[in-house]
């Protein structure tokens, strides 16, 4: 496929906030920002419409339990955390805590509150309503986890409270009604840059009571959620408006502390085609989309429409559930790496500059191994690692998505018929298994089940190495079925050193163990871009995703 070579129309987004690494901020007390710009002393209303289409439907709108892009696209705007991100420096910033400072050798951090706020029904936020959410994300009993697979507190605390001695949360004390304090079991590097994922953002205890929001007893695109999951209430810029079949709609929040912009209503409008994106874009139904796709690139360029490229902060992979018996044995993982051509996928699905993964932090980030062991694609050899894994043509049930695109899996179907198509010509038996994503596709491949290899990715959330092998491959879990104590342990360790040599090193060191063993088969780190209609000034794109509409800038 031929793509053009000529893009003035095409913006880089994150290059600042990537350069940094994981540079974290310092543990001294963070400077409390002035909410006011100082090119906007006196702010208009806001009264500005703004159509933008997304990929999907949200999977729930508790950022607690729903962990996919798209939900967290839409509770960023209603929810707010503790810290926030820099836009430039990626660095931790104050959100609702306007300074913070470390003790106990890194095991307590002590946050100074934003005065004033309220929850957008009205009740106030204080240090009460920050242990509330805290308590009730240790306590998720496993029910609840099964349910909600999405749920991050695990993959960044280890352990709930039916686990308390394996958790690095301890506990949260309300210190006054304005000063809150964090205790953890263990010193954690990243716990800041932790913070400002959405699933740590505060929301109302009167909403969460009333919303019954750990009863999921509710059913939205194929998840069950609960109440509250439907109608979210944090202390963000805008307010939830209504949740239809295919959209969202969001409302600037009057009483909002902060700057409100321009815009005073978002609709979200859910296309799980490209194709339909990119045309209501262009009949100006909307003014702007995410998840812009090869196809569709050069059709925009051609029409002269801005493009905004982020830069890449994910990873796409093939996972490889070793709880099948025949994918326990090395050489038959590494049969399916060998037969995998990255390269080819690359050039035919993704992006210009996409980069091939052969780790699964991406080369930006301190604790990159740029040594890591790639056995690279060898279809001969793949053959006979297979004859030597004593591989005797047991079908594989290979798991895939439809009707869906993400940051890192731009088009599913396409990319799943060429990786079957290479593995079938090594001998592997693949049987496909399509699952629309809103039939809970997330939750089959991440649960224990018969997925032998299945299609996923994972879009980073911060700057720090433990959140892309942290999540993945610090504990056994229903999606890889993956056990080696020996990286569960160096990744827990690697968690409390602090930032330098060390630190790099043991991550050189686990990332190269990961790649010897093939759990998964890492692609590509690949670049998303969004598209965006000429009244469009600017958009605040993110690596993280950290996209809130407050930036949006539109012309008069």
């Amino acid at each position: 496929m031929t793509r053009s070579t000529s893009r003035r129309t095409v913006l880089t987004a994150g290059a600042a906030l990537l350069a940094w690494g994981v540079t974290s901020c310092t543990n001294a007390p963070s400077p409390s920002p002035s909410s006011d710009s100082p090119s906007s002393a006196v702010a208009a209303e806001p009264a500005a419409t703004f159509n933008f289409g997304t990929a999907a439907q949200p999977l729930g709108l508790d950022p607690a339990l729903s962990s996919d892009v798209e939900s967290q696209r839409i509770t960023r705007q209603v929810l707010e955390g503790l810290v926030g991100v820099d836009q430039t420096t990626g660095k931790p910033t104050p959100l609702l805590a306007t300074e913070w400072s470390e003790s106990n050798e890194g095991r307590s951090y002590t946050f100074k509150l934003r005065d004033g706020v309220t929850f957008q029904d009205g009740t106030p936020f204080n240090a009460d309503a920050v242990c509330t959410n805290f308590n009730r994300w240790f306590a998720f009993p496993a029910e609840l986890r099964r349910q909600a697979p999405g749920s991050s507190f695990k993959g960044v605390f280890k352990a709930h409270s039916d686990e308390a001695a394996l958790s690095i949360f301890k506990s949260c004390t309300a210190v006054d009604q304005g000063t809150v304090r964090i205790d953890l079991t263990q010193r954690f590097t990243a716990f800041l840059q932790a913070l400002t994922l959405p699933a740590f953002a505060i929301a109302s205890p009167a909403a969460l009571a009333a919303g019954k929001a750990d009863v999921l007893d509710q059913n939205r695109a194929g998840r069950p959620v609960s109440a509250f999951a439907t109608a979210p209430v944090g202390t963000g810029p805008f307010s939830f408006g209504s949740w239809e079949d295919q959209s969202v709609t969001l409302l600037t929040n009057k009483t909002y502390w902060g700057e409100r912009g321009q815009i005073a209503t978002i609709n979200f409008l859910a296309y799980d085609h490209p194709q339909t994106r990119l045309q209501a874009l262009l009949d100006g139904r909307i003014d702007g989309y995410d998840a812009v796709t090869v196809g569709n690139f050069d059709q925009l360029v051609k029409r002269g429409k801005q493009i905004v490229q982020r830069d890449p902060f994910s990873v796409m992979y093939v996972g490889i559930n070793q709880d099948i018996p025949v994918l326990q044995n090395q050489k038959v993982r590494q049969a399916i790496e060998m037969a995998i051509d990255k390269e080819t996928l690359i050039r035919r699905f993704f992006i210009d500059n996409t980069t091939k993964a052969t780790q699964f932090v991406p080369p930006k980030i301190s604790g990159f191994n740029k040594d890591a062991p790639e056995l690279g694609h060898d279809p001969a050899k793949a053959k006979e690692y297979l004859k030597d894994g004593g591989y005797a043509g047991e079908e594989l049930k290979f798991y895939y998505p439809l009707n869906v695109t993400r940051p890192y899996l731009p088009t599913p179907e396409k990319v799943y018929a060429e990786i079957s198509r290479q593995l079938t010509a090594v001998g592997i038996n693949v049987r496909p298994v399509p699952v629309d994503w809103a039939d809970g596709y997330l939750q089959k491949v991440q649960s224990p089940g018969d997925h032998a290899l299945h299609l996923l990715g994972w879009n980073g959330s911060y700057s720090d190495a433990d959140n892309f092998v942290g999540p993945l491959f610090g504990e056994k879990n229903g999606e890889f079925g993956y056990q080696d104590p020996q990286v569960f342990s160096k990744i827990n360790r690697a968690r409390g050193l602090p930032e330098g040599a060390d630190r790099d090193e043991l991550y050189h060191t686990i990332n190269a163990q990961i790649a010897a063993t093939v759990p998964a088969v890492p692609i590509a780190f690949p670049i998303s871009a969004l598209a965006l209609s000429d009244r469009v000034v600017s958009y605040p794109a993110s690596p993280v995703l950290n996209e809130v509409f407050t930036k949006v800038q539109l012309k008069p």
